[in-house]
This record gives structure tokens, C-alpha cells and sequence, in this order.
């Protein structure tokens, strides 16, 4: 691509809030690029007191989000705070295509209609992080329709066949035979023209996104724009601590999930781990989350840490009253305690197997499982441990419990 960026203007000084804001922008981040222009960027805004436009795009092609998508969301909020303008994009158009990134087989394309569900649940949910008053919401297709068939081809024109095989996954399906379809060639270009039409100056992406981006800033020096800066967030580790989070592998926080399971998910991960959310999910200052670490280093207990992370969690996507009610909960659950809400039925067939018991409460997915968890010392029956795999309960009410979250109080007829 050709450079044909606009004149830069005079250098504006670098002040301590400008400093600050670059701290705030650096917190957390795997990459600021370039970090020279975004620091000139912060003074000119500083000094003319025009707020930088600052851009997320999101394909909604799920209907809900987990914590791990909130860490880019954090970020734009942290920006926002800053009195900068923040654009929210939903790729209504680019998800048509499906984002290759990291892909090695071509993605399913959506439908129109699929599109259009996601899209009117994905705001909703990012707004429980975004100051919705000050979030310009957009969709790409606004421009890309209007673009047609000439508009296409003349910003295929702008990108050549070798910088886009420069990307690593496309590089590999290259040099493997596997295929790569035209239309995915052209899902880089449609997400850099976006950056143009909204004449972004900075991009907020996971890592994964990082030469997407790059296209959009190549982009806007093509249409004589002033180009972007990028920043890119990590992947967050799920509650395994291991793989990113994922429903797929059930190591997820689901923001809409209820505020007692958000509490609890968030305090089962571990001592370690939780600092890396402090980083990349707390809002509190990096000061304060820093003097904090201190405490427990120096023999704080780290679950005096943990919970303050859990409710400002659960406080973000419900409220502090339930936040606080979230800890009564766990604490209560802990001191092997029952939740005074629980899920009650009526069972028939007494006396009944506690394995088919546990079974048909919903408990566990089999008898086998509710076998291993007895071994384990992961059952109990009105507050008892379990250790008779071969015991059987008669007609009454009793209160059920597996692991430290499911509960269910049960009726047993005969």
C-alpha cells in the first residue's frame, strides 16, 4: 500500500495527564503501535480539546458475551472515562463474511436473520460496561451496502494478493492446500475501511485481530487520512487458569449469569490467577491494586483480595446490593450452610438410589458421575456427607447437595 497520510500538525506538549492517559491506555495491554504517534494524539487532544475517536468493532455472531469479551470492553470504558469519544461497531456486514482470524477452514457464513438477533442483544449487554449516554453506536453495514459492486473493487485495488498473505493463518493454509475463498481475502479490507469511513484514531482488538487492524491504519494513509494507532488486549484465561475463556469448555463467566454463580465462579479461580483480573477486569486504580498485592504478600489473606474482586464483578453486572447478598451466599455455603433459595421437586418411586436420586434431580448428567463424586466426598444429604454409594432414601423431604453450588430440596412419594 501506497503511503498518502494528511500533514501532521505541530507537536502539542506532552503533559502529566497526558502521561497518565498513557498509563491508563498501556494498563494491560499486549501491544500500543505506535506508541509515539498515540502520545502526540493525547496532547493534541489536550490541547485543542477535541476527545480522539476511539473504535471497537464486535461481530455479533453469538447472541451473549462472557467476562473474557468485557477485557477490550474495559478498556474502551477506561478511554471513555477520559472524555474521549467512543465508537461501538457492530459488523453486521462483516459478519456476513465471518471473521477468518485464526481460523484454518473457512467459517460458516450467517444469515441475515442470525445477524440480526445477535445484534439486538449485544449492545444490551455491552452497555452493563460502556456509559451508554456517551457510546456512538454504528453498523458497518451503513457503508459497505452503500459501497456496491465499483466501490469493491476500487478498494480491492488499495491492497495487494502478497500483503494479505502475509497474515499467519492464511499463510499456512496456503502452504497446507487448504482452501481460502475470496471472500475471506476481503474481510481485512472491510473491517480497515470501517477505520476510514470512521475516521478512527485509535482501534481497540484482542490479539488475535492485530493485522486487521493494521489494515485499517494502512487503509486510512491510502484515503489520506491520519492513520490510527492500534492496541491490542490478551485473551483471558478462563477458570481453569490454563485455556482462554469459553463456553466451549465451560471454564466461562456468563454476564448475564445470576449474581450468586458470578460470585462463586469468580472466587474458585486461583490465588495467582486473580491478579491477572485485577488487571485486566477491575476498574480500581493500578495504585491501589498494586498496594493490595503488597497486603498479601506480606500475609493478607488472599481471600480477603479475592472477594473484593468477586463483588466488583458481580456489582458491575447486577448491582452492589446483590453483590453483597452473593457474598452472604458463599460465605454461608462455605460454613457448609444451605442458600435459603434452592431449587425444590417432587420426586415418586421411594425408597430411591441416591445415584438415581441425584440423577433425576438434575444433579449430575449420570450415575456414574454421581458414583465418583460420593468417592470424593462431593455429596451430601441434609448437610451429611455421603460416603454409602449404595444408599437408598425413603419418602420424605430431604435437602440434596453436590459440590459446593448445586443444591435442590427434593420430595420423595413412594
Amino acid at each position: 500500500m501506497s503511503s498518502n497520510a494528511a500533514p501532521r500538525e505541530p507537536r502539542h506538549p506532552v503533559t502529566e495527564r497526558v502521561l497518565e492517559a498513557l498509563a491508563i491506555t498501556r494498563r494491560g495491554c499486549e501491544e500500543l503501535l505506535p506508541e509515539a504517534e498515540w502520545i502526540a494524539k493525547l496532547a493534541r487532544a489536550q490541547a485543542t480539546g477535541q476527545p480522539l475517536r476511539i473504535k471497537l468493532g464486535l461481530d455479533p455472531t453469538a447472541p451473549d458475551i462472557h467476562i473474557g469479551h468485557t477485557v477490550v470492553l474495559n478498556k474502551l470504558r477506561q478511554l471513555q472515562d477520559l472524555g474521549h469519544t467512543v465508537i461501538f461497531l457492530i459488523g453486521d456486514f462483516t459478519s456476513m463474511i465471518g471473521d477468518p482470524s485464526g481460523r484454518n477452514s473457512t467459517r460458516p457464513a450467517l444469515t441475515r436473520e442470525q445477524i440480526e438477533a445477535n445484534a439486538r442483544t449485544y449492545f444490551a449487554q455491552a452497555g452493563m460496561v460502556l456509559d451508554r449516554e456517551r457510546t456512538e453506536i454504528r453498523h458497518n453495514s451503513e457503508w459497505s451496502d452503500a459501497l456496491g459492486a465499483r466501490g469493491l473493487i476500487e478498494l480491492a485495488a488499495r491492497c495487494t494478493l502478497a500483503r494479505m498473505l502475509e497474515r499467519d493463518d492464511f499463510s499456512k493454509r496456503l502452504r497446507s492446500g487448504t482452501p481460502i475463498s475470496i471472500h475471506e481475502l476481503l474481510y481485512p479490507l472491510m473491517q480497515g475501511y470501517d477505520s476510514v469511513a470512521l475516521q478512527s484514531d485509535l482501534e481497540l482488538g484482542g490479539t488475535d485481530q492485530k493485522f486487521n487492524l493494521l489494515v485499517g491504519r494502512a487503509l486510512q494513509q491510502e484515503y489520506g487520512q491520519e492513520p490510527q494507532c492500534i492496541l491490542t488486549m490478551p485473551l483471558l484465561e478462563g477458570l481453569d487458569g490454563v485455556e482462554k475463556m469459553s463456553k466451549s469448555k465451560n471454564n466461562y463467566i456468563g454476564i448475564t449469569e445470576d449474581a450468586n454463580t458470578m460470585f462463586a465462579k469468580t472466587m474458585s479461580i486461583g490465588d495467582t490467577q486473580m491478579w491477572r483480573w485485577y488487571t485486566l477486569l477491575s476498574m480500581r486504580p493500578e495504585a491501589e491494586i498494586t498496594r493490595l498485592r503488597a497486603q498479601v504478600a506480606g500475609g493478607r489473606n488472599p481471600m480477603d483480595a479475592k472477594v473484593m474482586l468477586a463483588k466488583e464483578i458481580t456489582a458491575r453486572f447486577h448491582d452492589a446490593a446483590a453483590a453483597d447478598a452473593a457474598e452472604r451466599d458463599f460465605r454461608h455455603r462455605a460454613a457448609g450452610g444451605i442458600p435459603d433459595e434452592i431449587p425444590e421437586l417432587a420426586l415418586s418411586g421411594a425408597p430411591l438410589a441416591i445415584g438415581a436420586l441425584l440423577k433425576r434431580a438434575g444433579l449430575v448428567p449420570s450415575t456414574s458421575e454421581a458414583m465418583r463424586l460420593i468417592e470424593q466426598g462431593g455429596v451430601r444429604l441434609d448437610g451429611g456427607v455421603v460416603s454409602d454409594k449404595r444408599l437408598e432414601v425413603g419418602a420424605g423431604t430431604v435437602v440434596v447437595q453436590v459440590g459446593k453450588r448445586k443444591f435442590a430440596r427434593v420430595t420423595l412419594a413412594a
